[in-house]
């Protein structure tokens, strides 16, 4: 099968401005992602689509290919399986040949569980699905112990007594390390535009991993964890020799 990587990041950040661009452990965020794309054995080839110069020139530097993404494509309100299927369509009328599936790597998560974009490749081939997400527990911030505000009161989006962790009802978030699509899927989706998840298919499966799996940079915090994440796991190589 012939499965393009394709990493995916814009300029345009506005929650926290260039954070693709910052630097983590001396390496810029994105340069994480670049790595892990390169250790895939499963993946035909990277490439990297973004309207940011910064980032490309990075890229470049990596020895990722880059695909100049349109201004259109690079908005608030662009979506991702638009600037995919852009870039799906450049790379195949580049090398004169078609993909099978894709496999979308965020730009600004450079903490991704070992293998874990070769074990997503994987699931879709043996299920036959139409994709497969990476995905996390909720946790803290259950549906079940959340709250609408009026005002200052506070009102139990759903009432109910639970207390205990154990008895929530287990729920997952796409934590944004991966996601793997055919290329069937992408392309029917334009066949529905107002359904912003059809690109997904109707064949939609899971990859469950733990919380600390995957760090996807939105604010300052998540630098501040993903370098402990990543600080902790240089320790445990560095023991294990």
């Amino acid at each position: 099968m012939n499965i393009l990587g394709v990493i995916l990041a814009r300029g345009g950040s506005k929650g926290l401005p260039n954070k693709s661009a910052r630097l983590l452990l001396g390496r810029p965020v994105i340069q994480y992602t670049f790595e892990h794309a390169a250790q895939s054995r499963r993946l035909t080839a990277i490439v990297f689509s973004s309207d940011a110069e910064s980032l490309k020139a990075i890229a470049r530097e990596c020895g990722v290919t880059v695909i100049d993404r349109p201004a259109e494509l690079a908005t608030d309100t662009a979506t991702v399986d638009d600037a995919a299927r852009h870039a799906v369509e450049t790379w195949e009328r580049r090398n004169a040949a078609t993909v099978d599936a894709v496999a979308l790597l965020y730009g600004n998560v450079p903490v991704r569980a070992p293998g874990l974009i070769d074990r997503a490749i994987e699931h879709l081939i043996d299920a036959g699905a139409d994709s497969v997400r990476s995905v996390a527990p909720v946790t803290k911030q259950h549906p079940d112990w959340v709250f609408r505000l009026h005002g200052d009161r506070m009102a139990q989006l759903r009432p109910n007594s639970l207390y205990r962790r154990q008895d929530l009802e287990p729920l997952f978030y796409h934590d944004g390390a991966v996601a793997v699509v055919t290329r069937a899927a992408l392309f029917a989706a334009l066949d529905m535009p107002d359904d912003h998840q059809a690109f997904l298919g109707a064949d939609r499966r899971a990859l469950v991993q733990s919380a600390e799996d995957a760090v996807d940079i939105d604010s300052p915090i998540d630098l501040f964890l993903a370098e402990a994440i990543l600080r902790a796991r240089e320790a445990e190589v560095s023991a294990g020799e």
